[in-house]
């Protein structure tokens, strides 16, 4: 018994010795958990990105005619616009957030942001989510505006509008 407790000591002194140095050996590596360099970007419809992959401004454009088109007294005006949707105007004048409707003015400027755009004789509504409208115009310089528009008929702004001269022949 006396060689056995002998050994006791011994036993004790190696079991520490490798316990210790289990805890002297450096960490297992973490994977990098760091957040990426840039921040990530809200859900957008693909229209509205650019090339970079970053937020643009939605545009207005008057897809036809072109500016300084010569055109005929009954003619047709193609709409477009990235980065919104276009619908009907809402019942009861209700506006939705990214969404709106399409107005042309003839010979008359985009309205401000907020305005209630008129309901008359040169501002044409296209209030059920048309991209288009036909227009009947007397001879000579015009000017036409596409204006986008909630739907309670209040403007997006001069932002959200395009100008193209033209002739009618």
């Amino acid at each position: 018994m006396k060689l056995a407790l002998h050994l006791v000591p011994t036993v004790l002194v190696s079991l520490f010795v490798m316990t210790s140095s289990a805890f002297a050996a450096e960490p297992p590596a973490v994977p990098n958990t760091t957040a990426p360099s840039e921040p990530p970007t809200m859900e957008q419809p693909k229209d509205s990105m650019d090339v970079k992959g970053s937020i643009k401004m939605p545009k207005v454009m008057i897809t036809s005619p072109k500016e300084g088109a010569v055109i005929a007294q009954t003619s047709t005006v193609q709409l477009a616009i990235n980065g919104m949707k276009v619908e009907a105007a809402g019942k009861s004048g209700v506006a939705r957030a990214g969404a709106g409707h399409f107005i042309v003015i003839v010979d008359g400027a985009a309205i401000k942001t907020g305005g209630k755009i008129p309901m008359d004789g040169s501002h044409f509504h296209l209030a059920k989510g048309e991209k288009e409208v036909k227009l009947t115009l007397t001879p000579g310089a015009h000017t036409i505006t596409a204006q986008f528009a909630d739907g309670a008929h209040l403007s997006y702004g001069e932002m959200m509008a395009q100008t193209v001269k033209v002739t009618v022949k």
